[in-house]
């Protein structure tokens, strides 16, 4: 019989960091120091990707690129990727543990799912040297895998498949139909849709959403339908091969895609 055999969980916006915030400060504050300000959008258009990347992609959008040409009279160069890059670190490492609390519903359902069997791995756009922070601040607060992936040592991070196949490799998953890929960010879906498995993208928390949980229940019924829509459809448009509100309603997903399987 076909099953999912292994859940490959994202970090920051899907199990822990609720709005993705961690990263997104430290971008728009790494930029701010050269006088150019980004926004909070532009900031979490490449998230998942990984952060040296992110940097790169940020300076190849055009309004950013011209705000540094009109600053610097020049085009950017390597040097400014990796100066930005490393202010991004040092930022970054000041508040990381900070983010590391766990999304709700997450830490029961994925009980729930290794009841049933399941492994549960990893992936991240973050570095080995930054997840040695994570991993154990997020331990602490009861959240755990059994396995987690960056891209250090690997020909690259997503949206390429790589973390995943390692993820497979560790975890002795030998088929990418018994995988499923859960993450919050258009990366996320990539990286699972490159790989060819089951990819499933999550809202409520996500970095696409990009709201911290107060103001997301402030919202009004219709402006929280609105967005949630809003964020469906731009996973579903990066391959998706589903979309959840919430962690919660993965079981009976997976329920469901092992009966499609058989």
């Amino acid at each position: 019989m076909k099953k999912i055999e292994c859940v490959i969980m994202d970090w920051a916006g899907t199990a822990i960091d609720y709005g993705c915030f961690a990263p997104v400060s430290a971008f728009l504050e790494s930029f701010r120091a050269i006088g150019i300000e980004v926004t909070a959008e532009e900031a979490r258009r490449p998230m998942g990707l990984t952060k040296i990347d992110h940097v790169r992609a940020l300076f190849d959008m055009p309004r950013i690129g011209k705000c540094f040409e009109d600053l610097y009279h020049r085009s950017y160069n390597e040097e400014d990727v990796q100066g930005r890059y490393e202010d991004f670190q040092r930022l970054l490492f000041s508040t990381l543990k900070e983010y590391t609390t766990p999304i709700p519903h997450v830490i029961e359902t994925l009980d729930q799912l290794r009841a049933q069997g399941i492994k549960i791995g990893s992936t991240t756009g973050y570095t080995r040297e930054m997840m040695d922070v994570v991993i154990p601040a997020a331990a602490a607060k009861g959240y755990q895998t059994e396995n987690c992936v960056t891209s250090d040592g690997l020909p690259g991070g997503r949206p390429y498949p790589y973390m995943i196949y390692k993820n497979m490799c560790d975890l002795a998953v030998p088929s990418r139909m018994s995988v499923l890929k859960y993450g919050d960010t258009i990366s996320d879906i990539k990286e699972g849709v490159n790989a060819g498995v089951w990819t499933v993208g999550a809202i409520i928390g996500s970095n696409e959403m990009g709201l911290t949980e107060e103001e997301f229940l402030q919202l009004s019924a219709e402006d929280r339908k609105q967005k949630m829509a809003e964020v469906r459809h731009r996973m579903y448009a990066a391959g998706a091969d589903y979309v959840v509100d919430d962690i919660t309603e993965l079981p009976a997903l997976i329920e469901a895609i092992n009966k499609r399987m058989n």
